[in-house]
C-alpha cells in the first residue's frame, strides 16, 4: 500500500503523530523515509478538511527539532564508536566514504551544514548526531536546528499543500472543460448527422421525380 493510502485510512490525530515521529527518528541517525511521509501528509490535508496543513507542519518541525537535539545528545556521548556502530548496522548509509563526506561539509559550513543539511536526505540523518561527534557548540546547533526544521518541514508542507490545491482545481476546471467540449462535439456531430440526413433525403427525393412519368 502507498503511503499517502495508508495516511488515509487512519485518524488526522495519527497522522500528525506518524509524521512527527519518523520525521524525529529520521533526525536522530535512523535511515527512515521523513520526506515521503511529510510530502505524502502534506499532499492529503490539500485534499482532506480534517488534517490541518498548519498543525501538520508544526508536528513536522517538532519532530526535525527535537529528533535532532537527541540525535546531537547521542552523537556527543557515543563519539566515534557510535559511527562505526552506525557503519556496521547500517552500511549503506554510514559507510566511511558517506561520513568523510559530511565531516568535509561540516569542516567547511559549521553551522549552516546543519542548517542546509535539513534540505539533503543523506545529511538530514547525518547533521544531529555528527554535530554531536564533533562537539559542535549547542547554541550553534540548536540555532542552526530550529531555522532549517521550520523552513524545511513548514516550507515542504506549504508548497505541497498549495501545489495539491492548485493541482485539485486545476483539473476540476479540466473536467468542465473537457464537458463542455464533449457536449459541443455532440452537438456539432448531431447537426452535421442531419444536414447530411436531409442531402441525402432531397437526393432521394429528386431521383423519385426524374423517375416518375
Amino acid at each position: 500500500m502507498h503511503v499517502q493510502e495508508w495516511l488515509d485510512t487512519v485518524p488526522a490525530a495519527a497522522v500528525y503523530a506518524v509524521v512527527a515521529l519518523v520525521i524525529g527518528l529520521e533526525s536522530l541517525g535512523i535511515p527512515l523515509p521523513g520526506e515521503i511521509v511529510l510530502v505524502s501528509a502534506a499532499l492529503l490535508s490539500s485534499q482532506h478538511s480534517a488534517i490541518n496543513p498548519i498543525v501538520l507542519g508544526a508536528c513536522a518541525t517538532a519532530g526535525a527539532v527535537i529528533g535532532d537535539s537527541i540525535g546531537y545528545a547521542i552523537g556527543r556521548k557515543g563519539g566515534r564508536p557510535l559511527l562505526a556502530w552506525l557503519a556496521r548496522k547500517f552500511p549503506r548509509h554510514f559507510s566511511e566514504g558517506h561520513v568523510a563526506t559530511a565531516e568535509k561539509s561540516f569542516e567547511k559550513w559549521g553551522m549552516w551544514a546543519v542548517f542546509f543539511g535539513r534540505f539533503i536526505a543523506l545529511l538530514r540523518i547525518f547533521a544531529g548526531p555528527l554535530a554531536g561527534v564533533l562537539h559542535m557548540p549547542y547554541w550553534k546547533f540548536l540555532t542552526a536546528n530550529v531555522l532549517g526544521g521550520i523552513c524545511w518541514a513548514g516550507g515542504t508542507t506549504a508548497v505541497i499543500y498549495y501545489v495539491g490545491v492548485v493541482a485539485e482545481d486545476w483539473l476540476k476546471r479540466f473536467s468542465y472543460l473537457g464537458l463542455v467540449v464533449a457536449v459541443l462535439i455532440g452537438l456539432a456531430s448531431m447537426l452535421v448527422i442531419r444536414r447530411k440526413a436531409k442531402k441525402a433525403q432531397g437526393a432521394q427525393q429528386e431521383e423519385v421525380e426524374v423517375g416518375a412519368p
